[in-house]
C-alpha cells in the first residue's frame, strides 16, 4: 500500500485525524466512517449489492485482494442478512483495527504500545506522515468548497468528500452553498452505477445519525 493508492476506508480513518491541533486530534467517532468508507468501496467493486434494502454479498468466492475489504465482505457473508445502515456501525471496530494494521504498515500511522492502570495492554495510534495527511484534508477541503468543478472531480473523491461531510470530519464547513455542493458530489460519486445511489444515501444517513449522536452537547 505504500505506493499504492489510498483505499475508501484508509481515507476516511486518515482524514478523522487532525494534524494542525496538539499531537493531532483525532475523530471520537471513527469506526462508523471507516465502515461507511469499506461498504462503499465493495458497493462500487459490485461485490455488494442491494436486495430489498439489504447489503447482499454477489457469491461467496470474490475476493478484492485488500485484506480491510475481504475481512469486511467475508463477516457479511457470515452474518444474518441486514441493511446498509446498520452495517456502518455493527462491529465496525473489526474494519477500524484492520485500516489501521494496513497504515502503520505502510507508515501512515505509528502503533504505541501502552498499558492501562499500568497493566492491561493497549496500543495507541499517532500520525507519522503529517504531511501527507494535512494534503489530503486539504484536498478533500477543496472538493467540498470547489472552484473545481463537480464533473472535474473523479468519483473516488467525491465519494470520500461527501462521506467525510456527512461524519463531520472536517468540521466548519456549512451553508446552503456547500449542501448543494455535497448533493451534487453524492451524485458525482455514483455517476458511472447510478445503481449505487440509494445505497450510498443509506450509509451517508447512518453517518450523520452516528456523527450527531456523539457530537458534543
Amino acid at each position: 500500500m505504500p505506493d499504492g493508492p489510498l483505499s475508501l476506508p484508509a481515507r476516511l480513518c486518515l482524514l478523522a485525524w487532525d494534524p494542525a491541533r496538539p499531537a493531532g486530534t483525532v475523530s471520537a467517532h471513527l469506526s462508523g466512517p471507516v465502515r461507511a468508507g469499506a461498504l462503499t468501496e465493495l458497493a462500487r467493486h459490485g461485490l455488494l449489492v442491494d436486495e430489498d434494502g439489504i447489503a447482499t454479498p454477489v457469491d461467496l468466492d470474490s475476493r478484492t485482494g485488500d485484506a480491510v475489504l475481504d475481512g469486511l465482505l467475508e463477516l457479511v457473508r457470515e452474518s444474518c442478512p441486514r441493511p446498509w445502515r446498520t452495517w456502518v456501525t455493527l462491529r465496525s471496530r473489526v474494519t477500524l483495527d484492520a485500516v489501521r494494521e494496513q497504515l502503520v504498515a505502510g507508515g501512515y500511522l505509528r502503533a504505541e504500545k501502552k498499558r492501562v492502570l499500568g497493566v492491561f495492554p493497549s496500543v495507541e495510534y499517532a500520525l507519522e506522515r503529517v504531511a501527507a495527511v494535512q494534503a489530503l484534508r486539504e484536498e478533500t477541503r477543496q472538493i467540498l468548497r470547489g472552484p473545481l468543478p463537480v464533473a472535474g472531480v473523479s468519483e473516488r473523491g467525491a465519494a470520500v468528500a461527501t462521506l467525510a461531510a456527512s461524519a463531520e470530519l472536517l468540521p466548519g464547513e456549512d451553508g446552503r452553498a456547500y449542501e448543494q455542493r455535497v448533493r451534487e458530489l453524492a451524485e458525482r460519486a455514483v455517476a458511472s452505477a447510478p445503481g449505487l445511489g440509494e445505497i450510498v444515501r443509506e450509509i451517508r444517513s447512518a453517518l450523520a445519525a452516528t456523527a450527531t449522536a456523539t457530537a458534543p452537547s
